[in-house]
């Protein structure tokens, strides 16, 4: 049966550097619910390692968690990657953590903090997550749906680390699921705006990096189950699933 899923799909932890040091799994999770959303993604830098808890601690909520992290090009274009569960998120880490190189300064970037469902610190990513790795746009895109996943461009309205901010276009060679765009510019706005865009669905989300940002960018999706197969119809849609103003 289709229903209504309130989805923020681009939410960073306390892994990511530029996360507050209270966005761990639990609270996370807890702030979701309080939100009332009903899917959520988890989306770090360049890291996954806190993905499997922020699932662990949504279950028996009425809460659905999709697996995935936000990549940096070489070109310095940050792209969501989605999965339908970890082993294909894993695989994407795997090809990450080959391209990826530098060694974190917490003085300076902040900390990288790998924190489980009970909000224990299960240990520090020492890697430098907030650089670019040396994968290629249109490799990564390539990569991120030979696993099946979905590839959507990272705010695109923000005037750093976007697609259009740093290529100044999309190429036909990166063919992304959707766009995404900030609470600032909105679903509404962003489809006048970028008429030049229209081919490709939008999604808003908050790319929430304290507790009080989750859920204030949000997407109205309707699908049967927040699985990515049906994400992928509901961009498309297909079979009466879409996306809602």
């Amino acid at each position: 049966m289709l229903r209504r899923f309130r989805c923020d799909l681009h939410i960073h932890t306390c892994l990511s550097p530029c996360g507050d040091l209270t966005m761990s799994p639990r609270a996370i999770a807890d702030a979701a619910v309080a939100q009332g959303l009903d899917l959520i993604a988890i989306c770090d830098h360049n890291a996954s390692g806190n993905v499997p808890y922020v699932i662990e601690a949504a279950r028996g909520r009425p809460l659905v968690v999709i697996p995935g992290m936000e990549v940096t090009s070489s070109e310095e274009v940050h792209t969501l990657a989605l999965f339908d569960n970890l082993d294909r998120l894993s695989a994407l880490q795997r090809l990450v953590d080959d391209h990826l190189f530098g060694t974190n300064r917490e003085e300076m970037f902040g900390c990288q903090a790998i924190v489980n469902e009970l909000d224990y610190v299960e240990g520090f990513e020492e890697k430098f997550l907030l650089g670019a790795t040396t994968i290629s746009l249109a490799d990564l895109i390539k990569e991120i749906h030979l696993l099946d996943g979905l590839a959507i461009a990272s705010h695109i309205d923000r005037e750093s680390y976007s697609v259009l901010s740093q290529l100044g276009f999309i190429s036909p060679d990166c063919p992304f699921d959707a766009l995404e765009v900030t609470r600032r510019m909105g679903r509404k706005r962003a489809l006048s705006e970028y008429q030049q865009l229209a081919g490709y669905p939008f999604l808003e989300s908050s790319d929430a990096h304290n507790l009080e940002e989750i859920g204030r960018g949000r997407s109205l999706i309707v699908m049967t189950e927040g699985t990515i197969p049906e994400l992928k119809m509901a961009l498309n849609n297909l079979s009466g699933r879409r996306i809602e103003d």
